[in-house]
């Protein structure tokens, strides 16, 4: 699209095609938000518990007993899933270059917060009954490539290369969002058989995390290569 002033008034079926094309830019936003809603609300739900003083249960004793690390990851986790979403609207994008460059500085923060406490809780809080060996393997493998990503993202925007930028941080935002994407794959089993053991949890959780870089890796793919926009 090319940008400037024009003489020439829009008929009625680009005005109409321009409309659609905006409410389609919002589609990816709206469900990654959507995504994110059962997360944090339960981040959410947590909090009140910590502030409040309890139910404490045999699960949560580990976050009353250090609730730093927790209250950190939950705030951050809530801060990068929906701002990050707000990243992908492209006509916000284009439209306010100032905006998706202030929102950036506050999302890259939040998502090396959230994945720096995640290590930390796999490596020092006691771990669940049902945990595993392969699923601390699993958080630490993706906590690291999270963190990873984001650096990678914000080097190549350092260096104005818009394209690996927006590679990176659609990689790191996929696996902040793991947490989203592992209810619809642990949800059904507990539907249908209760509570999975420390293999299938395993399992299940890994494969939200290997969907969510699968259909990332789709999106950067097919997404058109660019060049750097002032503000960008």
């Amino acid at each position: 699209m090319t940008e400037g002033i024009s003489t020439e008034r829009p008929t009625p079926a680009r005005s109409g095609s321009s409309g659609r094309n905006r409410r389609t830019g919002w589609l990816v936003p709206a469900a990654l938000i959507a995504l994110s809603t059962v997360p944090v609300i339960a981040g959410a739900t947590r909090l009140g518990q910590l502030t409040g003083g309890g139910p404490v249960t045999q699960d949560s004793a580990r976050y009353f007993a250090t609730p730093a690390p927790v209250v950190a990851h939950i705030v951050a986790v809530t801060l990068f899933s929906l701002l990050g979403a707000l990243q992908f609207a492209h006509g916000l994008r284009r439209r306010r270059p100032a905006w998706h460059r202030a929102a950036g500085r506050l999302v890259v923060p939040a998502g090396l917060v959230s994945a720096f406490s995640g290590l930390w809780m796999t490596l020092f809080y006691p771990p669940l009954q049902n945990d595993s060996a392969l699923l601390v393997g699993l958080r630490l493998a993706f906590g690291t490539l999270m963190i990873v990503s984001l650096v990678l993202g914000f080097a190549a925007i350092r260096r104005r290369d818009v394209t690996g930028h927006r590679a990176w941080m659609t990689r790191g935002y996929a696996i902040g969002m793991g947490a989203g994407t592992q209810l619809l794959t642990v949800g059904p089993w507990m539907a249908l058989a209760g509570e999975p053991g420390p293999l299938p949890r395993a399992l299940l959780m890994g494969a939200g995390w290997v969907i969510n870089l699968a259909v990332a890796e789709w999106a950067i793919r097919r997404a058109p290569k660019s060049r750097p926009r002032p503000g960008e």
